[in-house]
């Protein structure tokens, strides 16, 4: 479907004009032989150039639509105006097809570049919300590490004879796996002095029963 525009009054003519940057006109009448030559050509153009609000074709019929004829001087067909801002910039009368090109290539450059429609860095592949959802599993590994952990320590301090011994010993304790050999020497000391302590205890005990000697000689 051609984007070019059969203005059918004066108020939708004025409405075109103030609403699109460059405005492209053409002035015909049926009965006009060039006007019919120089269609298709006008049409090509129309179909490569237009853009919504920016560059915008039009046809007006001269028989149909006299006052905007009269508004702006037009005598001859076939007749191009071409407006910006709804100001006429050029007129091209006849159907010069080179002359038509030239005049609309040149206006198309005064529209200026089309804006993009997405220009938010929000929306840009690799911007921070990416960083963000990344980070994401690196702090679920730390607190399923804590609690990998923690439950270690608890089972094997659980079924331990000695809660606390079990505990230190334990491969989940942080503290042991930093200094492995500076801990086993203090085990070696800590079971040494227990042993200690137990064989004073069983002394002391002996000491305090007797024997059956003794008891034989009382």
């Amino acid at each position: 479907m051609s984007p070019t525009i059969n203005v059918g009054s004066s108020a939708e003519f004025s409405k075109i004009l103030s609403s699109s940057t460059i405005v492209v006109t053409d002035f015909y009448a049926d009965w006009c032989g060039p006007c019919k030559a120089i269609s298709p050509v006008f049409e090509s153009l129309s179909t490569k150039y237009a853009k919504p609000n920016r560059i915008t074709f039009t046809k007006v019929n001269v028989d149909n639509q006299q006052a905007i004829s009269q508004q702006y001087g037009v005598r001859a067909m076939p007749t191009f105006l071409i407006f910006r801002s709804g100001t006429v910039i050029q007129t091209i009368q006849g159907a010069d097809k080179n002359a038509l090109t030239a005049g609309i290539t040149n206006a198309i450059k005064l529209a200026g570049p089309t804006q993009p429609t997405f220009s938010s860095a929000g929306r840009t592949l690799g911007g921070t919300s990416s960083h963000t959802s990344l980070s994401r599993p690196t702090d679920y590994k730390k607190f399923f590490d804590v609690i990998i952990m923690f439950f270690g320590i608890y089972f094997i301090s659980l079924f331990s004879l000695d809660a606390y011994k079990g505990a230190m010993e334990s491969p989940f304790n942080v503290n042991m796996q930093v200094g492995n050999a500076g801990s086993g020497t203090r085990r070696g000391t800590s079971g040494l002095n227990q042993g200690e302590r137990r064989s004073g205890a069983a002394v002391k005990v002996g000491k305090k029963l007797g024997t059956i000697s003794d008891l034989g000689g009382d």
